[in-house]
């Protein structure tokens, strides 16, 4: 699907759609707990179905009813065919440690784009622990799992590739005979993230001890629990970003201020850019301001590089976005993927291994604003190309991830005349967003070819 965005005139409110990270979270805590829980308010998208699927073959019984999913865990089986994970790296990461713990041979697969993705160090890791896991290809999926000999002990896996991998080994640890510990090898990035899982483990009667650089997991039972999920920040950031270009602004709706989520650090962010915001309960207002440029380390809040790369495009003056290494192993190599749509719209972008250094087009400056530099001609022209230029939109591509579609998005609205090629993946992890960015006002051709 191919979207063509117009300039839009945007204001109103969205609600932000539930957490993809404590949706499956709470799935796989459910699922390791005797009993029934409830997963409240629950994100539905392709990749909470992915890990809901992949449990259901496993055994565990999921009744999906209006915003409640009823989780009965607890028993599992061996399921003779593949494990499909669809493009779900988190449910991959979670269930090839899952399915260490049942008895038979397990061969999880993925979609294109995952099976790009490594795994080879979590397999690594669990084989210390006595699990015995192999891949196809390099480090990267199907993997193989025969379960049944998780026993424990202590590992090794660094803790700047994938937080996930350290958060699958924390959610099997409960059920080894001897206590597990897991060493961080080097310092420990997306920090958020494994808090949400220790917060999760909490919530189902698991503690977890961290001591310097280990984290221990003696043998407990998880207990069933009712959860409550919250919105995605990762969500809300582009209709955040999107009100830092309205006058009138956008309220998002449904977020926690004092969430563990690393994103949320994007209204501190829009701050310093310049944007006007006010919160109220789970309410969040951004407004207009003529934002400026920023430097930024995004080691704990990678899924923000899309969204603060489209802000600095917009900006007036040199953005740096550091810290942004991982996001080359994402649904795609998003460092690479934006530099390359954001050259095509003419923005002038440095690409390092770690580094982005975009100079914004200005678009939200003119030369009367107190304190405009007025050497910065080029920005200002930038801008009116793209006012002008609506016999012929500039086509970019999505490379099939959604952060990447949607961050687009933000630039559509604000240039015009942007399409967006393989649109639909947004359905990855916000199903609603295209109907939620033409409630606000975002104006949209939709060609399903």
């Amino acid at each position: 699907m191919r979207v063509i965005i117009g300039r839009s005139n945007i204001t109103g409110g969205v609600w932000a759609p539930s957490s993809k990270s404590l949706t499956i979270r709470a799935l796989v805590c459910a699922a390791l707990s005797q009993g029934e829980s409830e997963i409240i308010n629950p994100l539905v998208s392709d990749d909470t179905l992915a890990a809901v699927n992949v449990l259901t073959k496993l055994g565990t019984v999921i009744h999906q009813t209006d915003n409640v999913w009823k989780v009965t865990g607890g028993k599992f089986r061996v399921h003779s065919g593949n494990l499909d994970c669809g493009e779900s790296a988190t449910t991959l990461r979670f269930m090839t440690a899952l399915c260490s713990l049942i008895p038979g041979r397990h061969r999880l697969v993925g979609g294109p784009s995952l099976s790009r993705r490594p795994i080879g160090t979590l397999v690594d890791a669990l084989a210390k622990l006595g699990v015995k896991a192999s891949v196809e290809k390099t480090g990267c999926p199907p993997v193989t799992v025969e379960g049944g000999d998780f026993k424990g002990g202590i590992t090794e896996i660094a803790g700047n590739v994938s937080s996930q991998f350290i958060s699958a080994l924390l959610l099997i640890g409960p059920f080894a005979p001897k206590a597990v510990s897991v060493k961080l090898t080097t310092p420990l990035t997306s920090k958020p993230y494994i808090l949400m899982t220790l917060r999760c483990l909490k919530q189902f009667g698991i503690n977890v001890h961290r001591e310097a650089n280990m984290f221990v997991v003696l043998r407990q039972k998880y207990q069933p629990a009712d959860i409550k999920i919250e919105g995605d920040w990762s969500s809300a950031s582009y209709f955040l970003a999107l009100g830092a270009m309205s006058e009138e602004g956008v309220v998002v709706q449904n977020l926690s201020t004092t969430s563990l989520q690393g994103d949320r650090v994007i209204i501190e962010m829009l701050r310093n850019m310049g944007a006007r915001m006010k919160v109220s309960g789970s309410n969040v207002l951004i407004a207009h301001g003529r934002l400026k440029a920023i430097s930024a380390d995004l080691s704990d809040c990678i899924d923000l590089l899309p969204t603060m790369a489209a802000l600095a495009a917009l900006a007036k003056g040199t953005s740096d976005l550091i810290g942004i290494r991982r996001a080359r192993l994402k649904e795609s190599n998003r460092v690479t993927a934006m530099r390359e749509g954001l050259t095509r719209l003419g923005v002038e972008v440095g690409e390092q291994e770690d580094r982005l250094t975009i100079k914004g087009m200005n678009i939200f400056w003119k030369s009367e604003d107190e304190g405009a530099d007025e050497t910065l001609d080029d920005a200002p022209s930038a801008a009116e190309f793209f006012a002008g230029a609506a016999q012929k939109s500039i086509n970019l591509r999505s490379h099939d991830d959604h952060r990447v579609a949607m961050a687009f998005a933000v630039l559509g609205s604000a240039l015009g005349n942007v399409a967006i090629s393989g649109a639909e993946c947004v359905a990855k992890t916000y199903p609603n967003f295209w109907k939620d960015f033409q409630k606000i006002g975002g104006e949209i051709t939709i060609d399903e070819q």
